[in-house]
């Protein structure tokens, strides 16, 4: 588990978002974003494209970090 979360983790970090501003961009419970942050549950395949676009909508950068550190990234960094 984890290369989803890890990425998701540092940006968050990095850009300064939290998970609850995360969470209210995409309309669910900051609960999920908390599993995916601290790994005990991966995101689904849909869920990743969301985190996508919600992290768009706070700061278009940390969009396109998620996704570089998810896709081309080892270990999600």
């Amino acid at each position: 588990m984890g290369k989803a979360g890890k990425s998701l983790r540092r940006v968050l970090e990095t850009y300064g978002i939290s998970q609850n501003q995360l969470a209210l961009v995409m309309g669910i419970n900051a609960t999920n974003v908390s599993r995916w942050v601290n790994e005990s549950r991966d995101p689904a395949g849909d869920a990743i494209v969301e985190i996508k676009t919600g992290l768009e909508k706070i700061d278009p950068a940390a969009a396109e970090d998620f996704v570089m550190g998810y896709l081309y990234s080892a270990d999600g960094y």
